[in-house]
């Protein structure tokens, strides 16, 4: 393979004339030579619209084609694409288009009605599936896609962060990191020419760019369309598409696994999934019912840090620490000791050896978009600092402990939520659990828990009894039943909108004194609810 720096540009002229099926969108199929003629016709336009390099375009639309080709188009114009989250609403819409400067909006009917009303100054409004877009667009039919004038330090991407506490933060990516990533996970995975890769989640988010389309633009391989994510929908699409390859973020792969099962489950193309926040139980459940490894990876989506996963590893543990990744300290910066685990590989010394992952080696992190504060957060001593929390066994393996935002303190002691979340899985009537802190009367704060399942009060007591590696610090003190799991777009558990209810909501909750004592019914219309796990649709 050449050893030069890949622009995303060069990629996009590489399909041209590729007649191979390259893109597939409800019951549309496009030859890879048609997806790079349109990225061509597109990059005309914009060349015409916002001309020299460096403008700034915003997509505000579902999965369709015209995402991938004005992603390519982009490439090939030096322009960026800012993906514009349409779960977004009214003020905090128009600050993301605002803030990432976009001059033009991509979008299409269906999301018109997000933008009624709204104050864009200078943003000028492109309808695909228009009479006036197609008009628009007809003159560039003959374009041919050119990258000659594309340079892999061109800025690409910027992609909202989904953020627990302010306004989301633009992250930054030049053609070259987003090539260079496409290559890497097509070798780590052995990706080829010859696969269909899924896209399900939503393109606006790096999961979907950065870990299922750039690989298949590395490689040539196909790409089918899922306009939004759908769990009923998920096996039937796969067949239909011969998909061999697809991501997943937050709860999907629980989404998948709650659909009734059938005998056939098993009779499908896929090969591998890739994604994070599945878990070790659902992941494992996932293999025995569709026979497909997954595979949880970490990468922090502004890439200054990277863990890979590679045969061997244990368990649990996302991979093995590489050159620089070390687990430290938040406030003294020193590197905390090793996990110890006991026989049954539950984590014992968890308050010593959980810290923040940071990357001392050298890194592509390329930073946010008009936001130094944010830089600096992430760039502090000059290393990378990824908000994430990790633990590392002696042997070296990563174990994700949750994000910085998610720690507890409870009576002085600190507290990972996601550890907390990975014990109360166990109870058999947990279909979604999410952790948080909710303020102490006094200090510090208390363990509350949101739980969607079937919930009995005397059974998951004594359940919390009987978990070893469940400390008194660590049991929930408040419970929460819910029918849904608030979810963001990325289908991630909201843990800020749980955060922020806390006690004021109208679902029932229940409350114990003590870690020993039996829970209480303190709000709500019933102690047993039950969780529709099919993600809300807007």
């Amino acid at each position: 393979m050449d050893s030069r720096r890949r622009t995303v540009a060069e990629l996009v002229v590489g399909r041209w004339g590729d007649h191979r099926p390259g893109l597939w969108f409800e019951g549309r199929e496009f030859t890879h030579h048609e997806v790079a003629a349109g990225a061509a016709a597109r990059a005309a336009l914009l060349a015409d619209l916002l001309p020299g390099p460096g403008a700034h375009i915003g997509v505000l639309l579902d999965n369709t084609p015209e995402y991938p080709m004005w992603l390519s188009a982009a490439a090939l114009a030096r322009a960026a694409v800012a993906g514009i989250n349409p779960t977004r609403r009214g003020p905090e819409l128009a600050r993301d288009i605002l803030h990432t400067e976009c001059r033009l909006l991509i979008t299409e009917p269906a999301q018109l009605p997000l933008l009624r009303g709204l104050d864009l100054p200078g943003v000028r409004l492109l309808v695909t599936g228009s009479e006036e877009y197609d008009s628009l667009l007809a003159p560039y039919a003959g374009a041919e896609p050119d990258a000659s004038r594309a340079a892999p330090e061109d800025r690409l991407l910027l992609y909202f962060t989904s953020g627990s506490t302010g306004a989301p933060k633009a992250a930054l990516c030049s053609q070259g990191r987003l090539a260079a990533a496409g290559r890497s996970l097509a070798d780590q995975f052995r990706l080829g020419p010859d696969g269909v890769h899924y896209v399900c989640m939503p393109m606006f988010h790096g999961n979907a760019v950065i870990a299922d389309w750039a690989p298949a633009l590395a490689t040539g391989a196909g790409v089918a369309l899922r306009r939004r994510f759908s769990a009923s929908g998920f096996l039937a699409d796969v067949r239909a598409y011969r998909a061999t390859y697809f991501t997943y973020v937050g709860r999907a792969i629980q989404y998948v696994l709650a659909t009734e099962p059938r005998e056939d489950d098993r009779d499908n193309p896929l090969r591998l999934g890739f994604g994070t926040e599945a878990g070790a139980v659902d992941a494992a459940a996932f293999e025995r019912r569709f026979g497909v490894r997954l595979v949880e990876g970490y990468g922090s989506s502004e890439g200054g840090a990277a863990i890979q996963w590679a045969p061997g590893t244990p368990r649990g543990a996302v991979g093995r620490a590489g050159p620089g990744l070390v687990v430290l300290d938040q406030e003294t910066g020193r590197e905390r000791p090793p996990a110890r685990f006991d026989a049954a590989g539950r984590l014992l010394n968890g308050d010593e050896a959980i810290g923040e992952l940071v990357n001392r080696a050298p890194n592509p992190f390329e930073g946010y978009w008009r936001n130094p504060e944010a830089d600096a957060e992430r760039r502090r001593d000059g290393w990378y600092w990824t908000g994430d929390l990790f633990y590392r066994d002696a042997d070296g393996y990563l174990y994700f402990a949750g994000r910085t935002d998610d720690r507890l303190r409870v009576d002085s002691e600190n507290l990972a939520a996601a550890m907390i979340e990975n014990i109360l899985a166990r109870y058999e009537g947990a279909e979604a659990v999410a952790v948080y802190a909710v303020p102490d009367p006094v200090t510090g704060d208390q363990v509350m828990a949101t739980i969607a399942g079937t919930f009995d009060p005397v059974a998951f007591a004594a359940f919390l009894a009987a978990q070893p590696d469940l400390g008194t610090k660590m049991a929930p003190r408040y419970v929460r039943v819910v029918d849904h799991m608030p979810v963001t777009a990325t289908n991630k558990i909201n843990r800020a909108q749980l955060r922020k209810e806390g006690l004021n909501c109208t679902d029932p909750i229940w409350t114990r004194e003590n870690a020993e004592g039996p829970f209480a019914p303190t709000k709500g219309p019933s102690p047993v609810r039950r969780q529709g796990l099919e993600p809300r649709t807007r």
